[in-house]
């Protein structure tokens, strides 16, 4: 595997036309915490090493590096079409277009959409038929404000894509044994009506499954269970090679999860 990036197969003739994929920790130049792959220019690396990292990005897969797309993540539920027109926008403008955006779905060859996450469940979808693709950043708040499936519904409404065609994949995040939570927190999730029996356990406090919950959001969005891969990796108990912010702090670096159409 290269070292740069854990990738996944949707299977069939779609692993041809999408290339998916997450970050890791190694093969970069940033130091310390940010070390050593981070593209994220919004958690405190160097802008040198941010830029580095991008090119190196770009170069693995083939693309210059303003085709790589990454908003500036706010956890909430706005998701962003990135179509001709933002592309052709001035780097300031796009970036000023991701701004406070939490996802993004594309139907253009050679870009490369995704988001960042350091704990929190990043969720990529594929449209085979229409050859479209979300990426989708699914903290603990965008879980409660059902992000995932409002992401599913976008896609239907901009791509005419069908969800039980869709092929979806959950990126390395939190798992319930590693996500503790306060009372306000699992109290967000009961306000929103998610099955708590399921979705939380109580040990000395509760703990919220959130790969578990953005599943249950994708099968209730109507994408077949057999469609969704979860790449079941705990960045919390995989530190060493996922950033996680609990494991490492805020100020350290973050996974790309990624989709790039062909």
């Amino acid at each position: 595997m290269n070292p740069l990036l854990h990738r996944y197969d949707f299977g069939g003739s779609s692993s041809a036309v999408a290339s998916a994929f997450s970050t890791t920790r190694h093969g970069g130049v940033s130091q310390g915490l940010f070390g050593t792959f981070n593209i994220n220019p919004f958690c405190g690396d160097s802008a040198e090493a941010v830029s580095a990292n991008r090119l190196a990005l770009a170069g693995e897969l083939g693309i210059s590096d303003e085709a790589i797309i990454l908003p500036r993540q706010v956890h909430g539920d706005r998701c962003l079409v990135v179509d001709e027109a933002l592309m052709h926008l001035d780097p300031g403008q796009r970036t000023a277009r991701l701004d406070g955006v939490d996802g993004v779905m594309s139907c253009l060859s050679g870009v490369c959409i995704g988001v960042s996450t350091a704990d929190c469940i990043p969720v990529l979808l594929y449209d085979d038929e229409h050859h479209a693709a979300a990426a989708v950043h699914a903290g603990w708040r965008g879980t409660v404000q059902r992000i995932v499936e409002k992401a599913v519904r976008q896609m239907q409404a901009v791509y005419d894509t069908n969800p039980g065609l869709l092929r979806a994949v959950i990126g390395p995040g939190i798992s319930l044994k590693n996500f503790e939570v306060g009372q306000e927190v699992y109290d967000a999730f009961q306000k929103q009506h998610f099955d708590m029996a399921a979705i939380a356990k109580h040990y000395e406090k509760w703990h919220i499954d959130l790969p578990l919950c953005n599943r249950l959001q994708l099968m209730g969005a109507g994408v077949p269970s057999t469609h969704i891969q979860d790449a079941a990796i705990c960045t919390f108990d995989h530190a060493g090679d996922f950033f996680s912010a609990r494991r490492l702090g805020a100020a350290s670096g973050r996974i790309y999860t990624g989709i790039l159409l062909t």
